[in-house]
């Protein structure tokens, strides 16, 4: 340089001081720098991981398809950014790839890291859960415990099933007169259900007509019945079956409850006989037995929507002051509001009063007359007609066809009366009874009963029972489940009564 600062002319010669322009290069050696430290280098293809290079032609910024991953993923730098539109077909089916290839060597880095990305993965796991409504339905009453994502979704399913069909009766009430809480596991959280409960004397067939009504067919052996009737040997020796209270549900959520025989002359035998000893408040078997034979009617009348009394022959009237007594001492049970007129029976609807039918079994032919049928009915209406309980108006046995050629005005006082006739198996009878006669056609011909088969009676009076109506039995709407809770208690209140316990003292 010269003193004054400027270069000299020649220094660096003449080439130097221009500037060149991109295109205007000296030719060399292959790989020789002529141009000195300067970006204007030879441009040299590299060679990409994969094996190939990358396609000639200056290099580009980085395309839109970057702009299409996850915003996590952004601002992560890419070395091996595509350059051309081809390979752009490689992105989805790398997303297609299983979560786990991530992890492999030699998988490219967008590869490795979208499928652990909070995005794919998590639409992975929502495309593997069930369905949501069974979700939903399996965590009903399971509590704050129970997650959607611990929960199997075959259990979801056998919740919808409905509960195991019973096969024989259960205990409700054991001989000991102590509550059972064996039929809660039958029970379900719905409120369309029929409680039906029946009462009567000893040997009257209260079993059999319950088991009929619930789960058998009279052709059926007795021994499979859900309720046991009396054995050849029980009704020699002039025994009782039942005892306590049982219980039996239909997979149409009607409850039957089948009782031990009222006023029964064998429980009083065993007593004496076994010297059991009584409670405190009874001093005399016998009252015992009464109070025991009180304690239940009043129990079903109290939670039973229709209360079915059956007798073997017209009629006993101390079995009519029975009803009235167990009337008087039942449990007060107000009604609902909607339901306390017209619905209960009375004027002044404060209390809560079921249907109560009239079950004359193992009727005779005569029985079956419309005369004789008028004086039963006029004879029931007399005895009850002081009594609360619904006697009349929802029971007809003219609506069934059983008399065809009766109007419906005949009865002018119908109550709740049914007459079933005797069950037997008269299909071979006849032709054992069919002689070598004139006329063996004629002797092959059924007699005339005056009603129809046995049969089709137990489906009659069936269609007749499940018809009532169903009315509150509480204050509250109740469940299957809330109706054995609200049982138990009144059972409990029934053992405990002070009105019973003073006409026990009355009796002695």
């Amino acid at each position: 340089m010269s003193e004054s600062g400027h270069s000299q002319p020649g220094m660096y010669g003449q080439g130097r001081r221009r500037r060149r322009r991109r295109g205007d290069r000296d030719v060399g050696a292959p790989g020789q720098n002529l141009s000195g430290p300067s970006r204007d280098r030879e441009y040299q293809p590299r060679e990409r991981r994969d094996g190939s290079e990358d396609p000639p032609g200056p290099l580009i910024q980085k395309t839109p398809i970057i702009l299409a991953k996850p915003p996590g993923e952004r601002a992560k730098p890419s070395q091996n950014t595509p350059v051309s539109g081809a390979p752009v077909l490689e992105k989805p089916i790398m997303l297609m790839k299983a979560r786990d290839d991530g992890g492999k060597p030699g998988t490219p880095p967008e590869a490795a890291a979208q499928p652990t990305g909070p995005g794919p993965s998590k639409m992975e796991r929502e495309g593997q859960r069930p369905t949501q409504p069974v979700y939903q339905i399996q965590n009903r009453g399971m509590g704050a415990s129970a997650t959607s994502s611990a929960v199997d979704p075959m259990v979801g399913q056998s919740k919808l099933l409905p509960p195991e069909k019973m096969k024989h009766s259960i205990k409700l009430v054991d001989d000991q007169m102590n509550w059972c809480d064996s039929a809660m596991e039958y029970l379900r959280d719905q409120t369309d259900m029929l409680v039906v409960g029946v009462i009567g004397l000893q040997g009257s067939g209260k079993s059999t007509i319950m088991s009929l009504l619930s789960a058998n067919t009279p052709e059926e052996d007795q021994r499979g019945y859900v309720f046991r009737a009396q054995t050849q040997e029980i009704k020699e020796r002039g025994g009782n079956q039942s005892t306590g209270i049982d219980f039996f549900i239909t997979q149409e959520r009607v409850i039957f409850l089948d009782t031990q025989p009222m006023l029964s002359p064998s429980i009083l035998d065993h007593l004496i006989n076994n010297d059991r000893k009584l409670p405190p408040e009874y001093n005399l078997p016998h009252t015992y037995v009464e109070m025991q034979s009180l304690q239940i009617a009043a129990f079903l009348f109290t939670v039973c929507h229709v209360v079915i009394v059956v007798q073997d022959w017209f009629t006993d009237l101390n079995l009519y002051r029975f009803l009235q007594t167990a009337e008087m001492l039942k449990p007060s049970t107000p009604s609902a509001s909607h339901d306390s007129t017209g619905s209960s029976g009375n004027d002044d609807g404060a209390e809560y009063y079921p249907h109560i039918v009239f079950l004359q079994n193992k009727a005779r032919r005569d029985d079956f007359c419309p005369r004789n049928l008028n004086n039963m009915h006029m004879v029931v209406d007399k005895l009850m007609a002081h009594s609360h309980l619904k006697y009349k108006g929802t029971l007809s046995m003219l609506d069934c066809n059983i008399f065809p050629g009766l109007g419906q005005d005949y009865l002018t006082t119908e109550v709740n009366m049914f007459l079933l006739p005797m069950q037997e198996n008269d299909g071979e009878d006849n032709l054992t009874k069919a002689g070598t006669g004139t006329y063996p056609l004629f002797s092959l011909l059924p007699g005339y009963k005056g009603h129809p088969a046995f049969p089709t009676m137990v489906s009659k009076l069936r269609s007749q029972i499940l018809a009532m109506p169903r009315c509150q039995l509480s204050h509250t709407i109740l469940t299957e489940k809330n109706w054995f809770h609200y049982a138990a208690r009144i059972w409990d209140g029934v053992k405990k009564s002070s009105a019973l316990s003073e006409y026990s003292r009355l009796l002695c």
